[in-house]
């Protein structure tokens, strides 16, 4: 049984090290629009479908509830913000980068939601907390600051600028999470709010005439980013969920930490990324900062948490 958990998470740590370099490659050949609108649909449809067969008194219980559709919609539209930022820093940055600053959501998520919960408040109020978050924003200055562009060219700080602007309305986004997981499996909030933000992003672009764009791309193309959103929500949550049910909170956390490790490896390896020697060790200042943070985390954020990681 150890044996089959070992395996498990080196699985998970590979795949979702492909997944943000495949977020990268085709935020560089797609539209943000058009990006996000056929990845969530697809993801979220495909959920859906499963959420129709496993989880059908649930999805009664929402469509009788006008305020959990509210909350829905609500949650949607952060989601929404949250990764026409989040693809857009991608684009300007690169796959580790993405990785990277998903790790520093973490402590970033607790302080948000220390203001509303009482049980996320005492971990704040934790010195072993408050040290690992400084030590964390600090090595993410580290890696922002030691970028190979930041000789005068702007655009990568920019796409900094949207990757912080991303993790920060994710941090917002867990506080409904958290309200909404109360009542609802956390595969049906994900089904519902993925399907609800590619039809809004779906909605802008067509408004926006983005969408005509879509003509001039290959066809093949087009089929892997529909796989790509299907392939998010499969490693994103069904492996995370296993892995939280079976292995817990803490085991989860310190998988989530290698990821930007695999991504690393992955992105040189398929986009031909690399990052300077300050930008690794201000990395690996962030994970040790992170381990620091999380170490007296309460098992209430499962969900939170495993939601941030959807966002592939």
């Amino acid at each position: 049984m150890e044996r089959n958990d070992s395996l498990t998470r080196i699985f998970y740590i590979v795949l979702m090290g492909f997944g943000f370099p495949i977020m990268r490659y085709m935020s560089i050949h797609f539209d943000t629009l058009n990006n996000n609108a056929i990845r969530f649909l697809s993801g979220g449809i495909f959920f859906c479908v499963i959420c129709l067969f496993k989880f059908r008194e649930e999805i009664k219980t929402i469509l009788k509830d006008y305020r959990t559709v509210l909350s829905l919609f609500l949650l949607a539209t952060f989601m929404t913000a949250n990764m026409f930022f989040f693809i857009n820093g991608l684009k300007y940055t690169s796959a580790i980068s993405g990785s990277i600053f998903g790790i520093l959501a973490m402590p970033l998520g607790i302080i948000f939601a220390s203001i509303f919960y009482p049980d996320e408040r005492k971990i704040v109020t934790n010195r072993r907390f408050a040290y690992g978050a400084i030590i964390a924003f600090l090595g993410s200055l580290v890696f922002v600051l030691n970028s190979h562009y930041s000789n005068g060219n702007e655009i990568i700080y920019t796409g900094y600028i949207y990757l912080t602007c991303a993790i920060t309305i994710q941090s917002i986004q867990n506080l409904i999470v958290k309200k909404l997981a109360l009542n609802l499996p956390a595969i049906v909030i994900s089904a519902s709010t993925a399907t609800l933000s590619g039809i809004i992003f779906l909605a802008i672009a067509i408004y926006t005439d983005t969408f005509s764009n879509l003509k001039e791309v290959p066809f093949t193309l087009i089929t892997g980013l529909i796989f790509a959103g299907i392939y998010g929500m499969l490693t994103g949550m069904l492996m995370a969920f296993y892995i939280l049910k079976k292995q817990g909170v803490a085991i989860f956390n310190m998988t989530q930490l290698l990821i930007p490790i695999s991504t690393g490896i992955i992105g040189y390896m398929t986009l031909g990324e690399t990052i300077s020697t300050m930008q690794m060790i201000g990395g690996i200042i962030v994970i040790c900062g992170c381990i620091l943070a999380s170490r007296r985390e309460h098992t209430k954020k499962v969900v939170s948490d495993t939601l941030s990681t959807s966002k592939l």
